[in-house]
């Protein structure tokens, strides 16, 4: 795959794209941890805490990957949807964890749902949003896939407001992750483009105003790890 390939472009192809993930989902979260230096996980608690699953809900787990977000929610009770539009990281997934009762395993796209309206109690996407080539008609999709007052919870990587560590951060992710991800990852160049896609993303407000253009309400974001990451929670409408 060329360097063009790779390209953050937010009108990328979702096949592509796809077979990128395919590549890497044997190796994606141990590289993904050291490529954070074990905030992954830090993260992943947090978010499992704001979607604070329940038994008798169901819960779509979009861009799962390998479901390790999916498993920390199953350990609720809950039924759990992993989804995610690479049927590499489906596989490594069900390879995984496909003995857990509650958990099944969906090959979706996020900007056309296989389920019908209203069926999921809460959705949540971690670290895959802008990595789908229409991010606003996936938020409209998970609005219409969540049941009246459900909620939607995600997390993704931003822009740290200060400064300093604005600056610290983009020299990690510029010049020292790349060195890393050579060493650690199956496909370096799956993570140049994850690089990119990261820096061309937008910041907390402007997702913050996609989530409600797509008809959330009750839209709230917090920083996790002084801004790298932002948790989106949102509610649809009861009426």
């Amino acid at each position: 795959m060329s360097e063009q390939s790779h390209r953050a472009d937010l009108g990328k192809d979702p096949k592509r794209v796809s077979g990128m993930f395919d590549e890497v989902a044997a190796g994606y979260d141990r590289t993904n941890t050291v490529l954070s230096l074990g905030n992954d996980r830090l993260w992943r608690i947090a978010a499992t805490r704001a979607i604070a699953p329940r038994a008798g809900q169901r819960i779509l787990d979009l861009a799962a990957g390998t479901a390790a977000s999916s498993v920390a929610l199953a350990r609720s009770g809950a039924e759990i949807v992993a989804a995610d539009f690479s049927p590499g990281m489906i596989a490594e997934g069900k390879r995984r964890h496909g003995h857990i009762p509650n958990l099944s395993f969906v090959e979706a796209d996020a900007t056309a749902l296989p389920f019908g309206d209203a069926e999921f109690d809460t959705v949540t996407i971690s670290f895959g949003l802008r990595n789908v080539n229409d991010p606003h008609a996936a938020l409209a999709e998970m609005r219409r896939v969540t049941k009246p007052g459900g909620r939607l919870v995600i997390s993704e990587f931003s822009t740290p407001p200060h400064p300093l560590f604005a600056g610290l951060y983009g020299f990690y992710n510029n010049r020292v992750l790349p060195v890393v991800a050579r060493g650690v990852s199956s496909n370096a160049d799956a993570y140049d483009y994850l690089n990119e896609s990261i820096r061309d993303w937008p910041d907390q407000r402007t997702l913050s105003q996609w989530i409600r253009d797509a008809g959330w309400v009750d839209v709230a974001h917090r920083d996790l790890t002084f801004g790298i990451v932002a948790l989106h929670r949102a509610r649809a409408p009861r009426a």
